[in-house]
């Protein structure tokens, strides 16, 4: 099939060459020449014109005669059938392909038919159609104009293109409508018809930065076809804008303890320009134009506004910032935006007390609403932050009051001051505003009470009671009395004296005080046999102005000492001596009373306690002595062999530290019972008579200490009135005894027991006759054959002080 082809294109070559030398041999080889019109753009197949009848060609011998048509193209755009010779399209026929804009489009070809061999001309027309659009080299066309550009300034566009030729090219441009251009065409030869874009009002990019216009060409085919290009007319900005800020005033309020970076605002100024012309700084400005030393820091490209450093309400409270926004134009055009800061306060200081008088001494008589100090009260927060209230503790003797204004406080007592319980006083006076969170302050005012004198001297004791040895060193002090002033300085001097207002000679004569002490001396020595106890006044007298005083009383014992040696009473004979004779018959048993030495002892307690030894006898197998009662009895009867007289020499010793003594001689004779008898009349009548006078001395003598014990009692009654007196009896008795104490008197005043004691004395005890009221004897309570001894003495007197019974007369020796 290729080698066909191949042959076929050479056969034609070869034709043509030959025809092409017969017509320059012999132009008499063309015989005919026909022409037709078609339009483009017909199907393949479609007749165009019958070549072999126009041509008048034998249409039976057409086959053989091989008629076909050649063209000088490489395209066979005809083709000629071979049995009718009628002319066909071969293909799809452009004319814009063929001839572009020539006009008319002649396509030749040429009719070949051999045997003879025969060539014809044959002429085809391709008439346009309107099968083509006008358009445009794009789609879309942007044009840039400067917002500055002058009314009447012409654009040039680039027009459309239309295939097509005649009628069916390009006819008319077509703008739509807008207020800012207007169309205008001009003919430009081969170029055809030029459109151009005439500005017919001014241009504001900032009004608008673009402008969309179509424009529209169209041919003038029937119907007509159209082509549309879209133009963007951007116009160009120049710097003819002042950056605007958004707000007339920016407003912010921020607390004053916000922390440094804070971000507070953004300042936003818009310029419509574009580009460097719209591109905005911004920057902090004074009053005086300058740059800004305010607390603020803003950012020069975002327009952010932070706080850079520490704002301070009570500094101040309102900030208005000035910021400068500028664009970046050749020429820069700016403006100021105005922002206000409002500090808001927070409570960030404590209060302030001032203190502006004070009297820091205060006498302790002040009465209630004395005045001590004013102070003023300051708070540099506002509203709230800034009230204050002031107080002190409750448990103080101080009150503040305030001021109508609050402003001011006085701090002044609300009752009556003492010295003696608080000499000074620290005052906490306290602030608190009233914010949130609470803050407070302090200050403390220091407040001394000064003394006046409203306070009696006070004695330690009230009354006192002081025991004195007898026989003190005259001129020594003996006691001393204490009292105490609560007041101070000079009103709490105290000075001492005696109170001698009572008339007659009293005790006072012989004492004397230390007045600045309260030493008491004696002048004189006590005698515990002569005065055994008294009372006096002390009185204490402060140094104040009027002075004050007050008194005290003081009771005085005087205690025994062992000064007198024991008294032998019996037995005595006619000059005076401790000697007696005692005559018993021979006949008498075992235990038969010879005789009874008697003594006393002018002192009391265990000083006046005497006992009873024998130092010397003849036989002691005969005769045995009591030594608590001085009977003297045989341990036997006597025999023929014993002598007829015995000498006894009997001690009496009392109990003292320093025991005194007496010796007592008696004779003892043994005669025969009618001898005994008559002797013993003779001696009883002499002893009732030395019984008699024993009886009436100590009947005087019972009788003065009754005497000075009830005045004393009496005393101690009238001191104690005010106290109870009621006691149980075991002060009076001891159970563990058999009622034999040592010569113990008892005796009791208000709260105050008091005890004589004495050798052999119980309770209840009664005086001997012929004692001569000195010495007291109890009766004889013995158990069985022996005697229940004195308690210890130390025993003793720690039973009776634990009871807090106050002795009289002491020893400090044990006995068995």
């Amino acid at each position: 099939m290729a080698t066909s082809d191949m042959k076929g294109q050479w056969l034609d070559v070869w034709i043509s060459f030959c025809l092409a030398l017969m017509i320059v041999t012999n132009l008499e080889g063309i015989s005919a020449q026909i022409r037709y019109s078609i339009q483009e753009e017909l199907k393949s197949g479609t007749a165009v014109g019958n070549v072999a009848k126009d041509l008048g060609l034998d249409l039976g011998r057409l086959t053989d005669r091989n008629l076909r048509v050649v063209s000088g193209t490489k395209q066979d755009l005809f083709k000629v059938n071979p049995r009718d010779g009628v002319l066909l399209v071969n293909q799809r026929i452009d004319r814009e392909e063929l001839c572009a804009q020539t006009a008319p489009c002649i396509t030749n070809l040429k009719a070949v038919a051999e045997n003879p061999l025969e060539m014809h001309q044959v002429v085809v027309e391709i008439l346009d159609v309107n099968d083509n659009a006008p358009k445009f080299p794009e789609e879309n066309y942007t044009l840039e104009v400067l917002e500055s550009a002058v009314v009447g300034s012409r654009f040039q566009m680039e027009g459309a293109h239309d295939l097509d030729v005649g009628l069916n090219s390009l006819q008319s441009y077509k703008l739509n409508h807008n207020q800012y251009f207007r169309l205008e065409t001009e003919e430009f030869g081969e170029d055809g018809k030029v459109p151009f874009l005439i500005l017919q009002r001014p241009l504001d990019r900032e009004h608008t930065a673009q402008h969309w216009l179509l424009l529209t060409a169209t041919d003038g085919g029937k119907p007509p076809k159209s082509g549309t290009i879209n133009i963007t007319v951007i116009v160009s900005d120049i710097n003819d804008n002042s950056p605007v800020c958004d707000k007339q005033k920016y407003t912010i309020t921020i607390k004053e303890n916000v922390p440094v970076g804070t971000f507070l605002l953004t300042v936003n100024a818009s310029d419509s320009d574009e580009g460097l012309n719209g591109e905005v700084e911004y920057s902090l400005r004074s009053k005086l134009r300058g740059l800004s030393s305010e607390p603020f820091d803003l950012d020069s490209r975002t327009g952010k506004l932070t706080v850079k450093g520490g704002l301070d309400y009570e500094e101040k409270q309102v900030y208005e910032i000035k910021v400068l926004a500028a664009d970046k134009g050749a020429v820069s055009l700016s403006t100021h935006c105005n922002v206000l800061v409002r500090v808001e306060d927070v409570n960030d200081n404590r209060p302030e007390i001032d203190i502006t008088s004070l009297s820091s001494r205060i006498p302790e008589d002040a009465p209630p609403g004395t005045v001590v100090a004013l102070m003023g009260v300051t708070d540099l927060d506002s509203g709230v932050n800034g009230q204050v209230v002031c107080s002190v503790p409750g448990d103080l003797p101080f009150d503040l009051k305030p001021s109508p204004d609050g402003q001011s406080y006085s701090l002044v007592t609300k009752d009556y001051l003492d010295k003696e319980t608080i000499h000074m006083y620290d005052i906490t006076i306290t602030a608190k505003d009233l914010g949130s969170p609470v803050l407070s302050s302090t200050k403390v005012i220091q407040v001394d009470v000064l003394d006046v004198n409203d306070n009696r001297p006070l004695f330690t004791e009230s009354p006192y009671t002081f025991y004195v040895p007898e026989n003190n060193k005259a001129g020594m002090s003996i006691f001393s009395v204490s009292a105490e002033d609560a007041d101070g300085g000079e009103n709490a001097a105290v000075t001492y004296s005696l109170d001698r207002k009572t008339p007659g000679p009293t005790i006072t004569s012989f004492l004397n005080i230390n007045e600045a002490n309260g030493t008491i001396s004696a002048l004189k020595s006590f005698d515990f046999e002569t005065v055994k106890t008294f009372q006096f006044q002390v009185v204490a007298t402060d140094s104040g102005t009027p002075s004050l005083s007050n008194n005290v009383t003081v009771n005085v014992f005087i205690l025994d000492q062992n000064d007198n040696a024991p008294v032998i009473l019996y037995p005595v004979s006619s000059n005076g001596s401790a000697e007696g004779v005692e005559e018993i018959p021979r006949n008498v048993n075992a235990g038969h009373l010879v005789t009874k030495v008697r003594a006393y002892d002018a002192d009391i307690g265990y000083n006046g306690w005497l006992l009873f030894s024998l130092q010397e006898v003849t036989d002691h197998s005969l005769f045995a002595l009591d030594r608590y009662t001085g009977q003297i009895r045989t341990l036997r009867s006597f025999t023929e062999t014993d002598e007829a007289e015995h000498k006894l020499l009997i001690l009496v010793k009392d109990n003292g530290n320093v025991s005194l003594s007496a010796t007592a001689t008696v004779i003892v004779k043994l005669v025969e019972p009618r001898e005994a008898f008559a002797a013993s009349d003779v001696k009883s009548a002499t002893k009732v008579d030395e019984e008699d006078n024993v009886t009436f001395y100590l009947m005087i003598t019972l009788g003065s200490v009754s005497l000075l014990f009830i005045i004393s009692i009496i005393v101690l009654i009238a001191m104690q009135c005010s106290k109870s007196t009621d006691y149980t009896s075991k002060y009076l008795q001891e159970a563990n005894y058999d009622g034999t104490l040592c010569h113990s008197i008892q005796y009791r005043s208000g709260d105050k027991r008091y005890m004589l004691v004495g050798p052999r004395m119980s309770i209840g005890s009664t005086i001997v006759p012929g004692s001569h009221a000195n010495t007291l004897v109890l009766p004889d309570r013995r158990r069985g054959s022996g005697e229940r001894p004195c308690p210890s003495v130390d025993h003793f007197l720690w039973r009776w002080f634990a009871d807090g019974v106050h002795i009289v007369g002491y020893v400090s020796r044990k006995y068995e």
